[in-house]
């Protein structure tokens, strides 16, 4: 990862929760390359049901570190 991209992804995780989410529809939208707005729709729906397990505890949040460590290894 080169600086300018750590530096905006520093910037990104700085964000409130629900403006991240934003963020991360809007750019898998840019990837997807598609107009079809019930792409997005399903996934501002699996971000709001993992903000809510978030919320509740069902699921437990690890580190950006642990996160990376962990893709590192697949």
């Amino acid at each position: 990862m080169n600086a300018h991209l750590a530096h905006i992804l520093d910037k990104a995780l700085g964000l409130p929760a629900a403006e991240r989410a934003a963020l991360t529809v809007a750019l898998l939208d840019s990837l997807e390359g598609s107009d079809d707005s019930s792409i997005a729709e399903a996934w501002r729906q699996e971000i709001r049901s993992r903000q809510a397990a978030l919320r509740t505890g069902t699921v437990k949040a690890v580190s950006w570190a642990e996160a990376r460590a962990r893709l590192s290894t697949l």
